[in-house]
């Protein structure tokens, strides 16, 4: 009668449960299974099973841990790829900021030279004896300069060129974070597509809100309603939740209503401000980049009647005076870069919003582990208004007591700014 020999063999994923080799199971087909007994029949058929399936699930699982690590690299790349492209436009930003600030300088220069010498040859023509061919010279130089300067300034102040600098400057600042972002990413994360995703949509976003041409993409340097500048893609958040007092990854009740009021503040008084000063310092602008042209075009056809028995003195006191007036006025507007201020005040009014925006988008994320741990995010909030973690709370605290009081402290949010 034959027999069976099964031989167990201790399994190296459990030290505890053993494995059977179906190799060493010498039976014969004759033998009826029927004849075995209960626990051996059901032992031959556990064999069996074994034996089809041994090694199916390892293989499976090797194969989704190298898919995952297939997608993984693949993220990396993507990410390391967008570094590349981000460095290449903070480098784009920087030399295009640079060439932008010379062209302001160099023209305010050159625009007041030729303004003071077409001043300095009105003022010779109106004084000299010469007639004829010396008065003549002097009259049409005096012309074609003022001319030549009308020209320039207009579009000289159509261009904005500290304007100009001072969005290139930003934009670096900008590409040049958002690289140190993607990096630390890459460092601390575990990434995914949803990062790759948000990172190109951030460089498109900086594209758009600071583009590199002249013509055509210009922002406008004159704009109907001042509104403060955004670079960065519009946050999608989920629908609110309840936070509970005990809730984890750092965040409760209380540190959410301290960012709620935080954001209250900056609303109502450091947004409001910034672009307040926006609209002022734009009206200034705009009253210095009429002025400027009108005076020496008004210098210019001046100009053409000094020594004339018709007009007097006065062609070439106007000749004379408004050279002096546009000289003035273009120092302080382009010596002062007052297009430089402009955009300054509507960027800082930008990082508040941007802020703002931040601040919501964290408190409306429904599942509290896909948020930023929340003490992290508060030293984050604290830093950036130039803050201490005890100077935020009490900030927020402040924001409850009566109107009265908040007024007479009239304190911002941000100590930077």
């Amino acid at each position: 009668m034959a027999t069976l020999k099964i031989s167990p063999i201790v399994c190296s994923s459990s030290a505890s449960s053993f494995c059977y080799d179906a190799k060493a199971i010498p039976y014969t087909s004759n033998l009826p299974i029927h004849k075995l007994g209960v626990n051996r029949r059901n032992e031959l058929q556990m064999l069996r099973a074994d034996s089809t399936h041994m090694g199916v699930k390892p293989k499976l699982e090797v194969k989704e841990r190298k898919d995952e690590e297939i997608s993984n690299s693949m993220v990396v790349q993507e990410l390391y790829a967008i570094m590349e492209i981000d460095a290449d436009r903070a480098e784009m930003h920087k030399n295009i900021g640079r060439q932008r600030d010379n062209w302001n300088s160099l023209l305010l220069n050159s625009v007041n030279g030729m303004t003071v010498t077409a001043a300095t040859m009105a003022g010779l023509a109106a004084v000299s004896n010469g007639v004829g061919a010396t008065l003549m010279a002097l009259k049409l130089s005096s012309g074609l300069l003022y001319t030549a300067v009308t020209g320039i300034l207009l579009v000289m102040n159509k261009i904005q060129p500290s304007q100009l600098a001072e969005e290139q400057r930003n934009a670096t600042r900008l590409f040049k974070q958002l690289h140190e972002e993607i990096k630390t990413t890459i460092a601390l994360r575990n990434p995914t597509s949803v990062h790759v995703k948000d990172a190109m949509e951030r460089v498109l976003a900086l594209d758009e809100a600071y583009p590199l041409p002249l013509l055509g993409n210009m922002l406008n340097k004159f704009p109907e309603h001042v509104e403060p500048a955004v670079w960065w893609p519009q946050v999608k958040a989920q629908g609110s939740r309840i936070v509970k007092k005990d809730d984890k990854n750092g965040w409760n009740g209380n540190l959410e209503e301290e960012m709620k009021e935080i954001v209250g503040i900056l609303k109502m008084k450091d947004s409001a401000e910034y672009v307040r000063l926006s609209k002022i310092v734009l009206k200034v602008n705009k009253i210095l980049a009429i002025c400027g042209p009108l005076f020496t075009g008004s210098a210019a056809i001046a100009s053409a009647f000094v020594g004339s028995p018709f007009c007097g003195s006065l062609g070439a006191v106007i000749g004379v005076v408004f050279g002096a007036m546009a000289t003035v006025v273009n120092t302080l507007e382009h010596g002062g870069q007052v297009g430089m201020i402009f955009e300054m005040y509507r960027g800082s009014a930008g990082f508040f919003m941007l802020m703002e925006e931040s601040i919501e988008s964290t408190l409306k994320e429904r599942e509290v582990d896909k948020r930023e741990n929340g003490e992290v995010f508060e030293v984050k909030v604290a830093l950036e208004l130039g803050r201490s973690l005890p100077e935020l709370k009490k900030l927020a605290d402040d924001s409850h007591l009566p109107s009265s009081y908040r007024e007479e402290k009239k304190e911002f949010a941000s100590k930077l700014f």
